[in-house]
């Protein structure tokens, strides 16, 4: 299944201070079919091996870890059984809030479509270059350490595939929930981390880190209702794919991110690919080859056409292409935040003039909890202004003042501090 997905859509197409762990105890390396074969649980560790992490120059308080990476079962869009790879980081410094040492399972930010830029694989280096001209920077190691630095334990996934045989489906709605609610599961079952079976649980994430805490919090009643989870921080959250390529489309530096999203759904859904192959033209065709290993950066994607009126052998735009098909509204429907309500308290946060992850996209979500009973906590950042500069926007300069209260809040849920909640006037 895996080699027939990423044939398809190849066919479509400072100073570091390293810390590495002890040895870990786990059962043996398995392969991804012996791992469809044997059905394993969702959270069951498949292979544990001591890892390195750096810290980032810079970062007052930066602590090290002790770090352990992961490979553990977990479950695909259909939910079939799959496997993915996470990175465990247990902190040297001690908890000192109630209770027993808690854990966060981390949702990263968007970083690309190749292994190479999976979290488990940044962590090592912090920033890559990638030819011929991207950078890539893993800005989540800033609030990992800040949570490290309070004595929490951190569970970071790679998401569905981005380390494993296949395609990442980014922002798939349900991978990316799963492989975090799978990723806590693992993290509590590893040895001699002081970590149990009813630790606490926070669910945390920014932009694509964002969305999938949010994914997260929606399913995580039926899906992991073993968690003991307190709250989830949910912050610039991409609500819609197909929204995000139908407002972004024809923007400069954009494409490759767009051809990530339907790579992603090729991937999942074969009913999909036949409406794909013959809706793109060999040009469309191309960039969502290219796109394929391609991390964060995306210098490449200003060279590409930017309308993807280009890209269709009908000259009309994706979205419209997407509403046309049966097949892609119905994947693409499937990835949509807000049908669900989260069990636990949330915050979300959004900036009202991000341009990446539009506010009110994130209101609606926001109300669409709110109306199902959820609490919520809607923290609308108005004191950012548009900003525009290259590759970087709003949204990326956002995520630095939301970790401000985001981690404050986060203590807050494991004191047992009554969560805010402004549902009946959302702002």
């Amino acid at each position: 299944m895996k080699s027939e997905k990423r044939a398809w859509v190849a066919v479509l197409t400072g100073t570091l201070i390293v810390a590495g762990g002890g040895a870990v105890t786990a059962p043996p390396a398995w392969t991804q079919p012996a791992l469809l074969q044997s059905h394993g649980a969702g959270g069951d560790i498949l292979r544990a091996e001591a890892s390195q992490v750096v810290s980032a120059p810079g970062i007052p308080g930066t602590v090290p870890a002790r770090s352990t990476r992961l490979t553990y079962a977990s479950s695909d869009t259909h939910d079939a059984p799959t496997m993915v790879v996470g990175t465990y980081l247990e902190p040297l410094a001690p908890w000192t809030g109630p209770g027993e040492r808690p854990l966060v399972a981390y949702a990263g930010g968007t970083q690309g479509q190749g292994a190479e830029c999976a979290p488990s694989a940044m962590l090592s280096q912090v920033v890559r270059f990638q030819p011929p001209a991207d950078v890539l920077f893993e800005y989540d190691v800033i609030a990992i350490y800040q949570l490290l630095a309070r004595g929490m334990g951190v569970v970071i996934t790679d998401y569905h595939d981005l380390n494993a045989p296949g395609i990442h489906n980014f922002l798939n709605r349900k991978t990316q929930a799963y492989a975090v609610l799978d990723s806590a599961r693992a993290a509590l079952r590893l040895p001699d981390t002081g970590l149990g079976p009813n630790s606490p649980v926070l669910l945390y994430g920014y932009s694509q880190g964002g969305m999938a805490s949010a994914a997260a919090a929606e399913l995580q009643p039926k899906y992991a209702p073993d968690l003991n989870v307190r709250g989830a921080y949910v912050g610039g959250p991409l609500v819609s794919p197909q929204d995000y390529i139908a407002r972004f489309d024809g923007r400069p530096g954009v494409a490759t991110a767009i051809a990530w999203i339907v790579n992603g759904i090729a991937a999942d859904y074969p009913d999909t690919r036949p409406v794909l192959d013959a809706a793109l033209n060999n040009t469309g065709k191309a960039i969502m080859n290219e796109a394929i290993g391609k991390c964060g950066g995306l210098s490449s994607s200003f060279t590409q056409p930017q309308n993807t009126t280009q890209w269709t052998t009908s000259g009309l735009p994706l979205a419209a292409v997407i509403d046309g098909s049966p097949e892609l509204k119905r994947a693409f429907d499937e990835q949509r935040l807000g049908g669900l309500a989260p069990s636990v308290p949330v915050r979300i946060y959004s900036a009202r003039h991000d341009e990446g992850a539009p506010y009110a996209a994130v209101h609606g979500m926001a109300a669409s909890w709110c109306g199902a009973g959820a609490t919520v906590q809607l923290d609308s950042d108005a004191g950012l202004p548009p900003i525009s500069a290259g590759l970087l926007g709003t949204h990326d300069v956002a995520f630095f003042p939301s970790l401000m209260t985001s981690q404050q809040w986060v203590t807050d849920r494991l004191a047992n501090v009554p969560a805010p909640v402004n549902c009946a006037a959302l702002p």
